[in-house]
């Protein structure tokens, strides 16, 4: 098992007064966050305010892009070219770094949100898009994508810094996949039960699908959704039983 692992959440979207999860209970518990960039959820003063929170905590920041879909909170499809995709994810890590600019801390990486996260691990030419947006900005930003699918390919073709991510809170399909949020099993809600296949997923370096394959894969970070209701419960759970088997929790991209 490897010595160091990073935990993530996503956070800061709510938008304008609504309020979604308690990320200020999460940002003590993970060490990086990715932060909802204006499309499918947040607003500058929701990302100054999670920025700073986040400096504040020495929990690394990064760029949550998502699909233009703020009433689908980004898990609508929306069929958007490649190209405006691309412009879109730069546009939106750029609107992230003003803000955190503002509150003194620096955004480290990039993960994408929801739909526009699927459609990367499925289709090629967005992949690319996502690849190209992130090396355009800056291509000291670190990539987060899942292992083994198209957006860690072309991560690695543009010589992007990656980081594969797992989720301690979904299913996983025959390919490696996430499994859709409406089948059974999709979407974890027990604490323990969350944090049991996190120990088991890092301890063996690999994914455990519904139909009960193994899929080797590499794992820097480890994803707790902040707008699951169990978020805070599990995000303790799954630290706690990482800490307990020997790792040491750090951030991935050190802020």
């Amino acid at each position: 098992m490897s010595a160091r692992i990073d935990l993530n959440a996503d956070l800061g979207e709510g938008f304008g007064p609504w309020r979604m999860g308690d990320d200020a209970g999460l940002l003590d518990i993970v060490t990086s966050a990715n932060v909802a960039c204006g499309f499918h959820a947040g607003d500058p003063d929701i990302m100054v305010e999670t920025a700073t929170a986040a400096k504040a905590r020495g929990v690394a920041i990064g760029a949550h892009p998502g699909f233009f879909d703020l009433r689908g909170f980004g898990r609508l499809r929306v069929g958007e070219s490649p190209k405006k995709i691309e412009r879109d994810v730069a546009y939106q890590i750029g609107a992230l770094q003003a803000c955190a600019a503002l509150a003194g801390a620096r955004v480290t990486h990039v993960k994408a949100h929801g739909a526009l996260a699927n459609l990367s691990n499925e289709d090629d030419a967005i992949a690319e898009a996502l690849a190209r947006a992130v090396a355009g900005v800056d291509r000291d930003l670190v990539l987060m994508v899942m292992p083994g699918l198209p957006a860690e390919r072309a991560g690695e073709r543009a010589g992007l810094r990656l980081m594969r991510e797992v989720y301690a809170d979904r299913g996983y399909s025959a390919d490696g996949t996430l499994m859709p949020r409406a089948m059974a099993g999709a979407v974890i809600h027990e604490a323990e039960e969350a944090a049991s296949r996190v120990v088991r997923m890092v301890g063996e370096s690999a994914v455990f699908t519904g139909d009960g394959r193994r899929i080797p894969v590499a794992i820097d970070t480890v994803c707790v959704h902040g707008d699951n209701p169990a978020a805070l419960t599990m995000a303790r759970a799954v630290r706690t039983k990482l800490e307990a088997a020997g790792l040491s929790i750090r951030p991935f991209a050190e802020p």
